[in-house]
């Protein structure tokens, strides 16, 4: 019978508040406390990145929390050089907890002479001693293919049905879940199957990065609830965007449900002055202060889904388990009223 260790959390500083939160989930469900592990990750006055670990981490399953979301390559940096400094103090396992995975959208060679960065950066955490990858609602799939290790890619969508049961169980029946683009109809599919709702698609043409010439609604959005949903919201153009076309359709109102938000540059402003009613993100990228000061942005926890995902694999037990709605739903009871 295989011996399974106690997991061990250790964090970086780009989402420490999520750290914590998986920490506290974890404390509660197992019956004692799972504290971070004590370490200083800092930078000298070069910008050179000085990891310190004051614990025996000596055979020991370690799980390292850190988005690589903005500063990116801070970040990244970070993620690898807590890799090796517990690699070199004689940890059994590492666990790299990547809840956004940056670079993802540089999946391809979309014109001659340019990088596959997302396999770039995979190479490189394998290389620095990650033995396994956790992360939620990767870009492109595909990316999975990328690491020669374990990756294990948990979806928001199970969380957000859960929220949308819960914030129109009186109206679920007048929802539509609509696709922002046709690479999403997938995602979108997924969640819509969940609460047995229509989709619809919004086609949009580009004359180039950054600029959409046209947009047209696929399907009958009149009288609808409509609910966007997409992977990431980075500046808020398209979406914002994308909103005044559905209600242009006929659509009653407009909501968002967004896995990741970027949010950068001009977005919160955009939102805040959108036809949007609400734009739901999660946590797997701490939000700025100005997105939690936004009234029609919301921010759903992912802490119980990580936290149900890192013991799992700590015990050797299933993590695809957590796709299902019925599963899921005990780690967050009392988070959704249904």
């Amino acid at each position: 019978m295989a011996n399974f260790l106690e997991p061990k959390l250790i964090t970086g500083n780009a989402n420490k508040p999520l750290a914590k939160a998986i920490s506290r989930r974890m404390s509660m469900h197992r019956g004692k406390t799972v504290d971070l592990v004590d370490a200083r990750v800092e930078r000298f006055n070069d910008g050179e990145i000085f990891v310190e670990v004051f614990e025996n981490v000596r055979g020991e399953d370690m799980f390292i929390i850190q988005p690589t979301s903005r500063p990116a390559n801070d970040n990244v940096m970070e993620l690898m050089i807590m890799a090796d400094a517990l690699r070199r103090s004689s940890a059994a396992r590492i666990t790299a907890v990547i809840p956004y995975f940056g670079y993802a959208r540089q999946d391809r060679r979309t014109k001659a002479r340019t990088p596959i960065t997302a396999k770039m950066v995979a190479n490189m955490l394998s290389g620095s001693g990650i033995e396994r990858v956790l992360t939620m609602d990767l870009h492109a799939t595909q990316i999975q293919g990328f690491f020669d290790i374990p990756v294990d890619n948990l979806y928001a969508s199970p969380v957000f049905a859960l929220d949308i049961m819960s914030q129109f169980k009186d109206d679920l029946g007048d929802v539509m879940i609509v696709s922002p683009d046709v690479g999403g109809v997938a995602r979108a599919r997924e969640l819509a199957k969940r609460i047995n709702a229509p989709l619809a698609i919004v086609d949009k043409r580009r004359e180039k990065p950054g600029e959409i010439a046209e947009m047209t609604v696929i399907g009958n959005v009149e009288g609808k609830k409509c609910i966007i949903v997409d992977d990431i919201c980075d500046t808020a153009g398209t979406l914002c965007k994308a909103a005044e076309v559905i209600l242009e359709h006929g659509a009653t109102e407009v909501h968002s449900y967004i896995s990741h938000g970027v949010l950068s540059g001009p977005a919160v402003g955009r939102i805040t002055n959108s036809v949007m009613k609400s734009l739901v993100i999660t946590d797997t990228i701490e939000p700025t202060q100005a997105v939690l000061d936004t009234p029609n942005i919301r921010v759903v926890p992912t802490a119980p889904i990580f936290a149900q995902a890192i013991m799992n694999i700590a015990n050797g037990t299933s993590v695809s388990s957590l796709f299902e709605t019925e599963t899921l739903e005990p780690a967050y009871e009392g988070l959704f009223s249904s």
